[in-house]
């Protein structure tokens, strides 16, 4: 009897990243010790619903300054090995104080953010 071990693993693998942001999302959901207060369940999805935008605001935060130091790197020379960046992460939150104070400046624009980096990860190599 064979069993296949791809279906498994890609469960598995999926099953991984979904617990890795369901973690990282408690991070920021600091306030009543992660509890929601209510027994209103549209209240509950909002509070959900806030909790991960906030979490996918710091992820965009952290692609893109994870995108910026690459870029740094790559323009130092040194060649950027496809396994090291894989293993990158966007669920940082040593540099997130999320009790400091936080002033908004509207009128400000966020620099532009280059995606493309490092050619084609696909065929290390090529760029």
């Amino acid at each position: 009897m064979s069993t296949d071990r791809a279906p498994l693993e890609t469960i598995q693998a999926a099953t991984n990243k979904s617990e890795a942001f369901n973690g990282f999302a408690k991070w920021p959901f600091f306030g009543g010790e992660g509890m929601i207060a209510t027994n209103d369940r549209a209240e509950q999805r909002k509070i959900i619903k806030y909790n991960h935008l906030v979490a996918n605001c710091l992820i965009f935060f952290n692609v893109f300054r994870m995108t910026q130091g690459l870029h740094t790197l790559q323009q130092g020379g040194p060649t950027l090995d496809p396994e090291a960046l894989a293993a990158l992460s966007p669920y940082g939150t040593a540099h997130v104080n999320r009790f400091g104070r936080y002033e908004l400046d509207l009128t400000r624009q966020p620099p532009p953010v280059d995606y493309v980096l490092l050619g084609d990860m696909t065929n290390p190599g090529v760029s």
